[in-house]
C-alpha cells in the first residue's frame, strides 16, 4: 500500500474520507509535520527521503519543480494532483484506487493528475 504525504492545499474532506474508506492509510499532512511554510522543492524532498506520495491540488507550480527535481537527478516519490473542480467523492475514489492498487515504482519521478 502507497504511503501518502498530504499537502497543505489538499481538500481535508478528502483525507477524512480516505481515512474511512482505508482505516490503516499511512498519510501524514504536511500540518501535523508543522511544515505548513514549507515549499514545493522541500516537500517533495521529504516525500522522496520517506517513500511518500505527495497528493495536491497544486496544478500550478507542483508540476514544475517535479521537472526540475528530475532533471537534476534528484529522485522523486510521485505526486498525484487532485484538480480543485473534482468532487470529493469522485477524488476519494481515485485516490483509495491507486493507494490500494499502485506500486511504489509505478510513481517514480512523475506526477499524474486524476482521473487518469
Amino acid at each position: 500500500m502507497l504511503r501518502l504525504l498530504i499537502d497543505r492545499d489538499l481538500n481535508r474532506n478528502i483525507l477524512r474520507g480516505l481515512r474511512r474508506r482505508i482505516p490503516n492509510l499511512d498519510a501524514v499532512a504536511v500540518e501535523d509535520l508543522g511544515l505548513n511554510a514549507a515549499t514545493d522543492p522541500e516537500l517533495l524532498e521529504l516525500a522522496a527521503t520517506e517513500g511518500r506520495i505527495i497528493v495536491t491540488h497544486d496544478q500550478r507550480t507542483m508540476p514544475a519543480h517535479v521537472k526540475d527535481r528530475v532533471k537534476a537527478g534528484n529522485p522523486v516519490s510521485g505526486v498525484v494532483i487532485v484538480p480543485q473542480d473534482l468532487s470529493i467523492g469522485i477524488a476519494i475514489e481515485w485516490i483509495e484506487t491507486i493507494v490500494m492498487c499502485s506500486d511504489e515504482s509505478e510513481w517514480e519521478n512523475i506526477y499524474k493528475r486524476i482521473p487518469l
